[in-house]
């Protein structure tokens, strides 16, 4: 800091007052400084500025760099924590990294709360929570029996509705034989295969429902596809719990000569960068990152402020977004 204040020939105190964004200093003051800190180099050591306030204005995200969603995911997580002032410290659960490692991480860089997207294992609940600071559950497992439900604040997507949505879309298409394909653990896919099965029942179509297990990834989606390949009659669509698994399962008819969607229909969920693919063009359902983001950051915020505040479980709409990998249902011979 002397260094500049050398530079542009200025006080100390005015250069940390321009580097701070304080008022007091003119504009050609913040500018010449701003200007010279640049030239050298110069940046504030964030850790010591922390130490000095009493808040450290920093929210810790624990996530498991698993789905392409969760890319779009944590960039509008930064976006919704800068537009309220905070800043985000992130922590990954994946192998040799479990959640207590990923947790303790964040708790030692003073976060004030804490957004837990996943658990370990990809469970369907977490528990072991921080009793220290607030936790904001996003768009992943539900708090574990003895958590404290009543101040566990918890972000989801409407993902029943979602997927009734699109079994409405393929009916509509004149789809009869609709296949859900995904796991059958998780909260995400258990409610999307409960959104499958209600909607299939609504449209008169409960004796054709069927579901194919398989992890949310490529090779889930191949497994699933092999398996379709090898029955005498194929479904005309197939309903898939998220875009990487569409993929893998939507390659591998591709590979076996069949026509998407001229012999079968294939939707995803996420709206991800895979399903935006040209050669994919994947109908698929899509949350709205940025929503979720803002409501997640707020949940925090309020939480911050009245850690007692009764605990609130906003739900995100699912938009159907409709491309190319839908159509007409194959005439049966």
């Amino acid at each position: 800091m002397q260094d500049v204040a050398d530079r542009v020939g200025m006080s100390r105190p005015l250069v940390s007052i321009v580097l701070r964004g304080a008022p007091g200093a003119s504009e050609e003051s913040r500018r010449r400084v701003l200007a010279a800190a640049r030239e050298i180099g110069y940046h504030p050591d964030d850790s010591a500025r922390m130490l000095r306030r009493r808040r450290s204005r920093m929210i810790g995200l624990m996530f498991t760099m698993r789905q392409p969603f969760e890319i779009d995911l944590v960039d509008a997580l930064y976006a919704a924590a800068a537009e309220r002032g905070y800043r985000l410290a992130l922590s990954h659960i994946g192998p040799g990294r479990t959640q207590r490692t990923a947790m303790d991480e964040l708790l030692g860089q003073r976060i004030e709360a804490l957004i837990a997207t996943a658990a370990d294992g990809g469970a369907g609940t977490i528990s072991d929570l921080p009793g220290t600071v607030p936790v904001v559950l996003l768009a992943g497992p539900g708090a574990a029996e003895g958590e404290d439900a009543a101040v566990l604040d918890e972000v989801r997507v409407e993902n029943a509705a979602g997927v009734s949505t699109a079994v409405r879309h393929l009916v509509e298409l004149g789809h009869e034989d609709i296949v859900f394909v995904g796991p059958t653990g998780g909260p995400n896919p258990t409610e999307r295969r409960a959104g499958y099965e209600t909607a299939m029942t609504a449209a008169g179509l409960g004796d054709r429902i069927r579901s194919l297990e398989s992890p949310l990834d490529e090779i889930g989606g191949h497994a699933a596809a092999s398996a379709l390949l090898a029955e005498p009659q194929r479904p005309t669509a197939v309903l898939c719990a998220n875009d990487r698994c569409a993929f893998g399962l939507a390659e591998t008819l591709l590979r076996a000569g069949l026509d998407i969607p001229g012999d079968v229909s294939v939707v995803g969920f996420d709206d991800s960068a895979v399903a935006r693919l040209p050669f994919l063009d994947l109908t698929t359902l899509r949350p709205d990152p940025l929503q979720m983001a803002r409501l997640a950051i707020e949940a925090a915020d309020r939480r911050i402020a009245e850690p007692r505040r009764p605990a609130e479980h906003p739900r995100v709409p699912v938009e159907l977004v409709v491309r190319s990998s839908t159509g007409p249902a194959a005439a049966r011979g």
